[in-house]
């Protein structure tokens, strides 16, 4: 399990940045999560649509907080909030799909410049494949792994299991989560639609 959380070194970081923009991804790194949280909001102008997927990085910084709370931005999870799920579901699921602006964050990333995401309900994984006109990623630099099959151990290694926990013991879902889908982003081919951030903290798993 350490394995899969040991912060990278500032080489590796570089290393990393390099191959995700030579892959049509743009990266940076900060040092903290106060900083990444700055960078975030730097990002996203002031009445913009945004949808905050569940994420425990998010959670942790009070990222979805303060998209849903600020009355800054138009919140999509707000939105999805207050309809109807048995009678507005398709609906829920395009407005969820095709938000301006996604913010979340990633399971793996690899060292070569491919990102991972595994998902139960896969419901985050239009927005961050091609539906969101803009994609900001959060990622603390403990899950950048050397490559993807070293991504896949971690999702079921490291990851599965304590989203499992987690699920347990917030909605005693006892049978845990799965790896129901995963989206492996190799290359983007519009430019400046996804933003990883970096932070030499250890943020979510």
């Amino acid at each position: 399990m350490d394995k899969w959380n040991q912060l990278a070194s500032i080489e590796t970081v570089d290393k990393t940045i390099e191959a995700l923009k030579a892959n049509g991804i743009d990266a940076k790194f900060v040092k903290t999560g106060e900083d990444a949280k700055e960078q975030v909001f730097s990002m996203i102008p002031e009445g913009a649509e945004v949808m905050t997927m569940s994420s425990v990085t998010l959670d942790t910084l009070n990222i979805s907080k303060q998209v849903q709370e600020s009355g800054k931005y138009k919140s999509v999870k707000n939105q999805l909030n207050s309809m109807n799920r048995e009678t507005q579901g398709e609906e829920m699921l395009k407005i969820g799909s095709a938000p301006d602006w996604s913010i979340g964050s990633v399971h793996a990333v690899t060292e070569d410049g491919h990102v991972l995401i595994a998902s139960n309900t896969g419901s985050q994984l239009p927005s961050y494949a091609g539906g969101a006109s803009h994609v900001v990623w959060v990622v603390g630099t403990q899950k950048i792994v050397k490559d993807t099959d070293e991504g896949m151990k971690r999702i079921y290694e490291y990851v599965l299991p304590l989203e499992s926990d987690r699920l347990n013991k917030a909605y005693n879902m006892t049978a845990g989560s799965f790896v129901s889908k995963i989206l492996i982003i190799n290359r983007e081919i519009k430019p400046n639609r996804i933003t990883v951030i970096f932070v030499g903290e250890k943020l979510g798993f």
